[in-house]
């Protein structure tokens, strides 16, 4: 098992359940935002993604801290899981995508997309963390929340909890629920 997952398995029975934004059977704000995989600039539109299976949508509050560059390193090693299970994997934050660019490439292992969180898709996803940056509308950060759409655009698991450790977990056993109900196919 790998390291991250590991952790996070041994902890698992002692957390308590976390609540999102979001509910699930709600409708997931389509988006399109700018973004960077493996260090190269793009620009994500949900619903694209969407048409490829289910969609586990992260949030984390800053690139380049402690707990967001272990939740993505956990996401990057687990990707192929997710992908094995017809889901694609995108981090958000409200970070200038710049510094999501080389993210992307560092800790991402360029294994995910990540993109900057406009404050339109902070509002509608419910994940604004602290103050508003003096002089901006934008949030200085986003809540550490993570989502799993399904490809007809509805929450179907949310995970709300500052600690990184379950995220990858949580989303991952809800990926594959939704997996075998549905055979593989998209719904």
């Amino acid at each position: 098992m790998r390291p991250m997952l590991l952790i996070a398995s041994l902890l698992l029975p002692f957390a308590a359940p976390a609540s999102a934004a979001l509910a699930p059977g709600a409708k997931a704000p389509d988006f399109v935002a700018k973004g960077a995989i493996a260090g190269k600039p793009f620009t994500l539109h949900l619903r694209s993604q969407l048409r490829k299976g289910p969609v586990v949508l992260y949030f984390f509050p800053a690139a380049f801290t402690g707990g967001c560059n272990a939740e993505a390193r956990a996401f990057a090693e687990a990707v192929d899981d997710f992908r094995a299970a017809g889901a694609t994997v995108i981090g958000m934050s409200a970070d200038p995508l710049d510094k999501l660019e080389a993210f992307s490439a560092q800790h991402c292992a360029g294994k995910f997309a990540v993109a900057s969180a406009t404050p339109r898709v902070v509002r509608g996803y419910d994940v604004a963390l602290g103050a508003k940056a003096p002089g901006k509308n934008a949030p200085v950060r986003t809540s550490r929340t993570s989502y799993v759409i399904a490809p007809d655009g509805r929450i179907l698991y949310a995970h709300d909890d500052a600690s990184p450790l379950e995220h990858v977990q949580r989303t991952l056993a809800a990926v594959q629920s939704w997996h075998r109900q549905h055979g593989g196919g998209r719904s």
